[in-house]
């Protein structure tokens, strides 16, 4: 458990100024590289930037920004969390991720996903209605590319590959993960495809995604491929102590929360939600030692190789950057010591 990386994630969510207001997409992405700076100062391993094409994210490019991140680090391994593969082309996905590791000099991963949101379906002119074929096919190419062998690939979604090698090549190959939300389907189809496993707990406690990591491991078995690792994400924020994180996360949470549900069909958010979820549920929200303790049980409850905190908050970029500090230089040494 020693040999546990950690890392952050960020959906470039829209963080708020000093009057409460969203600041503008230009300085949330200025803002981001600053932040990924800092996580490589304190000596964390994974930086994951997430795709979306809605107003309360800025980020629909991960790998402008990642670029950019890689030429002011040393370090860290850069990644998408997610690229929405359902909607892209598998070609250009792997030209760009084999680009940014050329520039990042070998630290580029792919976080393949369908998305939790399904706007750019319409954007780039994707039926929703072949929301599974469409991902089925493009993950089926984008495991072929990666063995960076000559491809002949047919499919409904796209047009057919006949001995086509794609270029640039990589030095070492490229590390890539499914995103999954939580359906055994997915967890099967990312341990058939020779993926490794990006769990995504967002929500409810951390307990009831040990199935999925148990049914990974046995699909490989099944399949008969080595066995990929396991890295899970759950979000958060670090504050010098319980009740000033509690009270800094806490309206933007309610908000976030409230507008998903409205969205998505689910009700209301009851009293004491935002409370069970931090002693109970998947969000991590305190002191370091507070914060450190939840992650310990997370890992001794789950077989893992990466444990992820999502960052961004709709907060302060203040409170956001030492949140990244804290974790950094406090969270994750008193994890080590606990697990040590």
């Amino acid at each position: 458990m020693t040999d546990i990386e950690f890392g952050l994630d960020t959906f470039g969510g829209v963080t708020r100024d000093a009057n409460g207001e969203p600041v503008a997409h230009p300085q949330v992405i200025r803002d981001l590289i600053d932040d990924a700076v800092v996580a490589d100062e304190t000596g964390l391993d994974f930086f994951g930037v997430g795709e979306h094409h809605r107003p309360d994210f800025a980020v629909s490019s991960p790998e402008m920004v990642l670029a950019a991140i890689a030429s002011r680090t040393e370090r860290l391994r850069l990644g998408s969390t997610v690229t929405v593969l359902s909607s892209d082309d598998p070609v250009r996905v792997f030209e760009r991720f084999s680009t940014l590791d050329a520039v990042s000099n070998g630290r580029a991963e792919i976080v393949a996903g369908r998305g939790s949101f399904i706007e750019s379906f319409p954007l780039f002119g994707y039926d929703v209605n072949d929301y599974e074929v469409l991902f089925e096919e493009k993950l089926q190419l984008l495991a072929e590319l990666l063995t960076e062998q000559p491809v002949t690939w047919q499919g409904t979604t796209r047009a057919a590959l006949k001995d086509q090698r794609v270029y640039p090549t990589t030095a070492g190959g490229l590390k890539a993960w499914v995103g999954v939300g939580g359906s055994p389907e997915s967890v099967v189809r990312t341990a058939k495809y020779g993926f490794g496993l990006f769990l995504a707990i967002i929500g409810g406690p951390a307990q009831r995604f040990a199935r999925y990591i148990d049914l990974f491991e046995r699909a490989q078995d099944e399949f008969g491929i080595a066995h990929r690792p396991v890295a899970v994400h759950s979000p958060g924020l670090v504050a010098e102590s319980d009740e000033q994180a509690r009270e800094i996360v806490h309206d933007g949470w309610l908000a976030m929360r409230t507008r998903m549900g409205q969205e998505r069909g689910w009700p209301p958010p009851s009293p004491g939600d935002f409370e069970r979820e931090i002693e109970t549920g998947a969000l991590y929200v305190g002191g370091p030692e507070t914060v450190a303790r939840k992650v310990v049980r997370t890992l001794q409850t789950l077989k893992v190789d990466r444990f992820d905190f999502k960052f961004d908050q709709p907060v302060p970029h203040g409170d956001q950057l030492r949140s990244i500090t804290l974790y950094g230089e406090k969270v994750v040494p008193m994890v080590k010591d606990m697990l040590g």
